[in-house]
């Protein structure tokens, strides 16, 4: 649940981005560019998180006046491993030390709907129990306990975002889902579903997140909110809506199943009171977008 700092959209004075140039940092960026708010993105190339030294050259380009979203972080497809939750871990002990070292104005972090261990309930809210399943949610879960203690102390307003499965063109991940149905419906001609893809899941359009975040740095929101958008959908109706949206032959293909199924709904009823100005992009259009770009690309 959320709880505004302002009753009405106050613009920040400079919203700092650490990770930036990442598809839903970039995003991101236009978003804030396009409401005329200033962004300071800070890439990878110019400030390394993992690096001891970071926490300096962080503190030293952080402003009292600024809100700061952190969208940093080493995504499954970079390894699921020790050697990569230790370099997440230390991404966030990086930026923990510089805001011990500066004063900000607002912290945004953006975490994963991973958190949550969906084996007890298939219906899941902001108070749902987090627990870890695996190494990158312990990562995220325990950034949050990082970030968030360090703002305590700090008295930084501290807000923690948990998208579900992100989805949209210029997606860099290719996930099981939209954007791996998408391109290789429209590369390949084909979409591969495991088992029959009875398993519901949500999904949100990259840049309803970076909307999400824009509405809670415009209120300095504080608190949990999960960017979770629409109703579950089978991956199976998934892929008919992707086929639909391709404009070309595309053949369904099924493989045997490795694990058992299982469905995840989240009730969005928060970010409605939270954000009642936030309107959804529905699925269809989304797709559609995302189609587009991956055209758009060949």
């Amino acid at each position: 649940m959320l709880t505004h700092q302002f009753p009405n959209a106050v613009q920040p004075a400079r919203v700092v981005i650490l990770g930036a140039g990442g598809f839903l940092a970039s995003n991101l960026e236009r978003v804030l560019e396009q409401a005329n708010i200033p962004v300071r993105p800070v890439h990878p190339r110019e400030i390394d998180l993992t690096d001891a030294a970071a926490a300096d050259r962080v503190a030293a380009l952080l402003e009292p006046q600024d809100a700061v979203i952190m969208p940093a972080g080493l995504t499954p497809e970079k390894g699921r491993d020790v050697a990569t939750l230790m370099k997440n871990l230390r991404m966030g002990e990086c930026v923990c030390a510089a805001l011990a070292r500066s004063s900000v104005a607002h912290f945004v972090y953006v975490s994963s709907d991973g958190v949550y261990d969906g084996r007890f309930s298939s219906l899941l809210n902001e108070d749902s129990s987090t627990e870890p399943t695996d190494l990158y949610t312990l990562m995220h879960i325990a950034r949050e306990l990082m970030l968030g203690q360090t703002c305590r102390e700090r008295k930084i307003p501290f807000m923690v975002v948990r998208p579900v499965a992100i989805y949209g063109p210029g997606d860099t991940h290719n996930s099981y889902g939209p954007n791996r149905f998408v391109r290789t419906a429209c590369q390949d001609g084909k979409i591969t579903l495991f088992g029959g893809g009875e398993e519901k899941r949500h999904h949100v359009f990259v840049g309803d997140v970076a909307k999400i975040l824009k509405c809670g740095v415009l209120r300095r929101s504080t608190g949990v909110i999960n960017a979770a958008t629409g109703e579950a959908i089978s991956f199976r109706d998934l892929a008919a809506v992707v086929i639909a949206a391709a404009g070309r032959e595309v053949a369904l293909e099924c493989l045997p199943r490795a694990n058992p199924i299982t469905h995840r709904h989240f009730d969005t009823a928060a970010l409605a009171r939270a954000f009642p100005e936030f309107a959804a992009t529905p699925l269809v259009t989304g797709i559609a977008r995302t189609v587009a770009g991956v055209v758009e690309r060949a």
